[in-house]
Formats: structure tokens, C-alpha cells, sequence
């Protein structure tokens, strides 16, 4: 098992990079997306914007969908990162719980699940949000947090569910990551 951990691609965290570390655990690839990308996906974003915003000084720094110095990219840059690889995202309505996500079926529809929770951190005085991967690889399904110092293997499916489900219960948003049917 150690060594099958050891195949699987994991980064780490650093500043609020959450998102590039996620989907680079999703795609099992180093530079699936770099922060240039992530980062053209954005301004691109802001430049088709019909309802942009007033232009501020601070505007530099927090644009519409990232923060330019530490990253914590939005929902949109997600969507149109993963889009941009011939995937889709569904979002997971919570209501359903995540009993109705089918984690066993067709290895080719769904191609992990990407996690935005709420955190806190610094003894709670900061509140932000987390992106965290969850994938199947060789047919088990791995918690690719980029928290965690290596991915975290669950054990079954019920486990997932359970994961999921706290997620949810806390404020978390699941979103499934689909394979496009050609």
C-alpha cells in the first residue's frame, strides 16, 4: 500500500494556492496548471466580465476572481480551468446528500470530486476557504488534500459518503468532476 501511495502524484500547500495544488492532485500531474494559467483563466475571466466592477488601486491586488499575490482563485477559474481539459463540473446538490452520488459506477463519467470547505485558521481570526481533490486512482479513492502531508486512502465507499457528507454539514460544496461523453 506504501508503495502504491508513493505512485500518486500530492502537492502541498502553499500560501492560498489551494486550487492550483487541487487540480494538479486531480489531473495526477505536476503542472497540469501552473499559476500563470490559473491566472490568464482569471484576467480572461475579468476581461469578458460584462458587469465589471469600478477600478480601484486595490483592484491590482484582489481582482474579481483570485488574489494576485497569494492565489485563493474563485468557482469560475475552477470551472473554466477543468472545462478547458474537456471536463465538466456538476454541482452536487446537498440536499441529495452524498448517499446520490454514485462513486462505484462508470469508471469514465466521473472523474473525482473537487471539495471547497470553510476554515479557519490563526486561532480562528481568519476565515477562508479550502479546494480539496478527491480521485480514484487504480480503483480506490484518495483524499488529495493539499493539507495533508500524503494523500489519505479511504477504505470504502461508505467512508467517502461519510466525508462528504460532514463536508457538507459544515458548509462545504461538493462538485463532481465529469468526463465529457464524446
Amino acid at each position: 500500500m506504501e508503495s502504491e501511495r508513493s505512485l500518486i502524484y500530492h502537492e502541498r500547500q502553499r500560501l492560498q494556492f489551494c486550487l492550483l495544488h487541487s487540480l494538479n492532485n486531480l489531473f495526477q500531474e505536476k503542472d497540469a496548471f501552473t499559476r500563470a494559467n490559473l491566472n490568464d483563466i482569471a484576467e480572461k475571466l475579468d476581461f469578458d466580465d460584462p458587469n465589471k466592477g469600478t477600478w480601484t488601486p486595490l483592484s491590482v491586488i484582489f481582482k474579481s476572481h483570485h488574489n494576485s499575490l497569494t492565489g485563493n482563485y474563485d468557482i469560475n477559474v475552477l470551472i473554466s480551468a477543468v472545462e478547458d481539459r474537456g471536463k465538466r463540473v456538476i454541482w452536487h446538490d446537498r440536499r441529495n446528500g452524498a448517499s446520490s452520488i454514485d462513486l462505484e459506477g462508470l469508471k469514465d463519467e466521473l472523474f473525482g470530486i473537487i471539495v471547497n470547505v470553510p476554515v479557519r485558521r490563526y486561532a480562528g481570526l481568519w476565515r477562508s476557504r479550502h479546494w480539496v481533490a478527491l480521485r480514484r486512482i487504480e480503483g480506490v479513492w484518495y483524499n488529495l488534500d493539499s493539507d495533508f502531508s500524503a494523500p489519505y486512502c479511504f477504505k470504502n465507499a461508505e467512508e467517502i459518503r461519510e466525508f462528504l457528507d460532514s463536508m457538507m454539514s459544515i458548509g462545504g460544496e461538493v462538485l463532481l468532476v465529469m468526463n465529457d461523453k464524446e
